[in-house]
């Protein structure tokens, strides 16, 4: 039989009523020996009726039959032939239960009614006491209540979260409390009060122990659908809506439970047991149909809610679990009761007890994963703060920890998503984690998973240690001033080595761990590495190259250098290339390779050197004056004194040009400060030669009118343009005639200088 039960697993979801069926099959109970009081009960009134007798002989046949079948067949077997035969086992049950009950209720007419009247008159006191005491406790207890509402979330901060699920669960108590001081009065009035002292009926056992039952699967459902207190609520809803929703599932657990626990039982004891499977079977069948008309009518509704939780979820995992529940939430809500509702009638003396057990597992591994989960979510959600002397020191330090910590909580959370749905399945038997966690396969592969999150979170803490060490070299605020251009270059190449060589042992380290043979890895890695090495001599040349430049500190990041024939500021250095930006915005990645020299204008110093061409007609010794003139002129500018480190160098003549004579002056700058000093300096020895009428030449234009062939001169064609008296005087030229300007020829525009 249960290699019969394992393939009847492996059928589809849709066929998860016919799966029940088998599962929960009296035949699979054969074995036991100690079989309840109501089936003996039932057998005995079968085994006296002569049709029903030969009915439950040829029924053990047919099992007899199916079992041997069932036991001897293959995995060729259809699917077809065992749905058909799980299909008829049910329907024989439920025939039989039928038939049963319809022969107690003919026999009800020999029920002494007056007998009973006593004792329901006795039930009927201890239900009241029990109600009557509950109703007036809560009564009681509702300033402590409304102070737990009041209170719940007064907390500031990181302990609001906390503050709450502490008022929650002392709500919770005093329900509790509550139920179990109605339930202690009931008792005693059964006991002290009604009927004879020290002496208490079944039937008002019976429904002191549904109360109690019942009752405290209400507190339950008042946990999470609150609806007079908004702050001791633990899903997040509108209060109509957390009424709504309390009010139907007290109802549905009123009905099922009082009716099972309390009615069926009472009916099987003083009627017949046959009526008893038959009234909880229609209790279970008009609960189904009453919550699958709810189910229905809020389908929509409560996939949109959910919906928006997956939207509003930052964590994808989780997002698509909600996605999925919101799509398919009324199918297993429907699933839950049609599962009901069939165990009921294949099991009617447990039938409740299992589910109800199953429920319970189901529902405090989701409230324990829900709790945890809402706690995680609220450390995510919280920025980490370091202290201003270690943000003073490593201003890095707290972002790192912020895209760290809140990715491990992640995981976290997803190992706890895995948990509560393996303890689910575990409830309705369908996976037994216990049992898998205890066996080799369970322990090798939690150690695995364990091991392999201890080696991730010692490989990021290590990278976050050296990477907050390296921000501490480079960072002026230490103390130390701030780091060199060639200690930044050097940390940086070394950051990138660290991360790769952490990357490289990490990945090998958890390969291993798993237990895959990392020898042939390491073989095989090094065989491609030397092939990629005899295919790749150029990108090896550029990694030698690189490094021979790093360590003759040739280049360092924001030097202004020309490399191969290309000048621009070093944005970017890599073990293999160089990136340059230049004046016009060019990003050029030039390979080390191709670099045959470097010229670096930030090494020590810099110099300004400037040529200055002036007329012959002009005395240099004057011109030099001027010079050093502009000079002091420039060291008086605060904004370019302090890049300047030396006096003025004039080297004289240099050259006597085909128009000029050139001068030549150098200035000893800051690396990197020659290029804004040179252009300062221009600016003033422009202006000191322009006020002491020292020319600086410039090209000019020689026109040619030409020529006739015998050589005179044909007439230049002017137009020679009036000029204010104050700009001939200005340019010292003296008024022309009337004459002139009135036998002019009209011609190109001239300005005679």
């Amino acid at each position: 039989m249960t290699c019969c039960l394992t393939r009847k697993f492996k059928i589809s979801f849709f066929y998860f009523a016919i799966l029940i069926t088998l599962l929960f099959s009296p035949y699979s109970f054969a074995e036991s020996t100690n079989p309840t009081p109501s089936t003996s009960q039932i057998l005995a009134d079968m085994l006296e009726n002569p049709e029903t007798r030969q009915q439950l002989i040829d029924e053990l046949r047919s099992a007899s039959t199916a079992t041997e079948a069932v036991e001897g067949s293959t995995a060729e077997d259809s699917l077809v032939a065992q749905i058909a035969e799980a299909t008829q086992d049910f329907a024989q049950q439920l025939t039989s239960q039928v038939v049963f009950a319809a022969e107690a209720a003919s026999g009800l007419k020999t029920v002494d009614w007056q007998a009973l009247a006593p004792l329901a008159l006795e039930l009927v006191f201890v239900i009241l006491a029990a109600f009557v005491s509950f109703f007036l406790l809560r009564k009681l207890a509702i300033p402590a209540f409304n102070f737990a509402d009041n209170r719940a979330t007064q907390a500031p901060g990181a302990a609001k979260l906390l503050s709450r699920l502490l008022f929650v669960f002392f709500a919770f108590v005093i329900d509790i409390l509550i139920i179990g001081l109605a339930w202690i009065i009931g008792y005693s009035i059964a006991l002290f009060v009604v009927g004879e002292m020290s002496e208490m009926k079944t039937t008002q056992s019976l429904f002191l122990n549904a109360f109690l039952v019942i009752e405290l699967f209400k507190a339950i459902v008042r946990l999470f659908f609150s609806s007079r207190y908004e702050n001791l609520r633990l899903v997040p809803m509108c209060g109509e809506t957390a009424a709504y929703w309390n009010t139907w599932l007290a109802r549905v657990s009123s009905f099922i439970g009082y009716g099972m626990l309390f009615v069926v039982p009472m009916i099987s004891l003083h009627l017949a047991p046959a009526l008893g499977h038959f009234i909880s079977l229609l209790i279970m069948v008009i609960a189904f149909i009453y919550a699958f008309t709810i189910i229905m009518q809020n389908k929509k509704r409560v996939a949109v809610n959910i919906g928006k939780q997956a939207e509003e979820n930052d964590f994808a995992f989780t997002s698509v679990l909600l996605n999925m529940l919101s799509r398919s939430w009324h199918l297993l809500a429907i699933t839950y009761f049609a599962a009901l509702v069939l165990v009921t009638a294949i099991r009617p003396e447990d039938a409740l007890p299992v589910m109800l057990q199953a429920s319970l597992q189901t529902l405090v591994a989701i409230v324990a994963g829900l709790l945890i989960s809402a706690f995680l979510s609220q450390l995510i959600s919280r920025q980490l703060k370091v202290s201003d002397d270690l943000k003073l020191r490593f201003p890095a330090l707290e972002g790192r920890l912020n895209e760290f910590i809140p990715t491990t909580l992640k995981v976290i959370r997803l190992f706890i998503i895995l948990v509560v749905f393996a303890f689910v399945l575990d409830a309705w038997s369908l996976f037994n984690f216990s049992e898998w966690v205890t066996s080799d396969t369970g322990t090798q592969l939690l150690g695995k998973v364990l091991s392999v999150g201890i080696i991730l979170l010692i490989a990021k803490l290590l990278w976050i240690a050296f990477a907050s060490w390296v921000e501490h070299q480079i960072n002026p605020a230490t103390g130390r001033g701030a780091a060199s251009a060639r200690q930044q270059t050097l940390l940086k190449l070394l950051s990138n080595a660290v991360m790769i060589t952490l990357i490289v042992f990490t990945v090998m380290i958890t390969l291993a761990e798993i237990g895959l043979n990392i020898g042939p890895l390491i073989a095989g890695a090094g065989v491609v590495g030397l092939a990629i090495g005899f295919g790749a001599q150029t990108l090896v040349k550029d990694v030698i190259t690189g490094i021979f430049l790093q360590l003759e500190n040739a280049i360092n990041a924001g030097d202004v250098v020309t490399a191969d024939g290309i000048t621009g500021t070093a944005e970017n250095l890599t073990i293999r290339s160089l990136g340059l930006r230049d004046r016009f915005g060019t990003y050029h990645l030039i390979p080390f390779s191709s670099i045959t020299s470097v010229s670096n204008y930030m090494r020590g110093y810099g110099y300004h050197v400037g040529d200055y061409g002036v007329a012959y007609r002009e005395d240099t010794d004057e011109v030099i004056v001027h010079l050093r003139a502009a000079f002091d002129e420039l060291m008086s500018d605060p904004d370019q004194r302090d890049n300047i480190m030396d006096d003025i160098e004039v080297q004289g003549v240099v050259e006597l040009a085909d128009n000029s004579v050139n001068i030549r002056i150098r200035i000893k700058t800051l690396p990197g400060s020659q290029w804004s000093v040179g252009r300062a300096y221009n600016r003033l020895v422009k202006r000191h030669l322009d006020a002491a009428g020292i020319e600086i030449p410039f090209p000019h234009t020689t026109i040619y009118f030409g020529q006739n062939k015998d050589g005179s001169a044909p007439p230049a064609p002017l137009n020679l343009v009036s000029t204010p008296a104050s700009r001939q005087a200005e340019l010292g030229l003296s008024k022309q005639p009337d004459a002139s300007r009135s036998n002019a020829n009209t011609g190109s525009d001239f300005d005679e200088a």
